[in-house]
């Protein structure tokens, strides 16, 4: 059985290597996994095959990330099971040579080696300026304008 430790660095390694239909293996058949920090506000993932879509699904866009995680700090709890982790994604966009940080804290709950609960802080504007979607982050974050009846539009 793995440690939390050992768990966490499964995971964020595999998010880096590979392979990805392994990584939803690293959680719970039934979990919480949340992403406070996200400005689209997503429902949690609660069910190991909502992970693996999630890992497994295709990226937005057709960049190449080459990355590591850098600057690990994992902090044990009195809670045996959880952990606190800070860390960064740190690489290249393989397309555009663009460089690129995207800073993470993840808060996880960790029994008999599976992630059954999982808070991840991830900087989400760093993030979707390497994978090349600020714009479209930034349009999904604007309201939405109505036409009314008289032609003129609100919002």
């Amino acid at each position: 059985m793995s440690s939390p430790r050992d768990t966490f660095l499964r995971l964020v390694n595999g998010v880096c290597e590979g392979p990805y239909e392994d990584l939803a293996d690293l959680y719970g058949e039934q979990t919480h996994v949340t992403h406070p920090f996200h400005p689209l506000n997503p429902p949690p993932l609660l069910s190991r095959s909502e992970l693996h879509e999630h890992f497994t699904g295709t990226p937005p866009v057709g960049r190449t990330l080459n990355r590591k995680p850098v600057d690990v700090r994992i902090h044990e709890t009195a809670d045996p099971e959880v952990i606190v982790a800070e860390f960064a994604y740190q690489g290249r966009v393989a397309e555009t040579g663009e460089e690129f940080t995207v800073p993470c804290v993840f808060v996880m709950r960790i029994r008999d080696g599976l992630i059954i609960e999982s808070r991840d802080y991830i900087d989400h504007v760093s993030s979707a300026r390497a994978w090349g979607q600020l714009d479209s982050l930034l349009s999904a974050l604007r309201p939405q304008r109505s036409a009314t009846t008289d032609g003129e539009t609100r919002q």
